[in-house]
């Protein structure tokens, strides 16, 4: 997956903090931004991991 531009995170950063009346102070956006790219990126690393077909599902923890 390509990257995300900066203005089209931080359109999603304000509809989501809207969506969720969440306020974000102007001053807090480059952080949010910035950490929200961190995580696109590893999110896309671990989705573009090809599995083979034979893989099983990993066990379910119990505590």
């Amino acid at each position: 997956m390509s990257e995300i531009d900066d203005k089209a995170l931080e359109a999603y950063i304000k509809a989501a903090a809207a969506a969720l009346g969440v306020p974000i102070e102007d001053a807090w956006m480059p952080s949010i931004r910035a950490n929200l790219a961190v995580s696109l990126r590893l999110a896309n690393i671990v989705a573009d991991f090809e599995l083979p077909d034979e893989s099983e599902p990993a066990p379910v923890f119990e505590a």
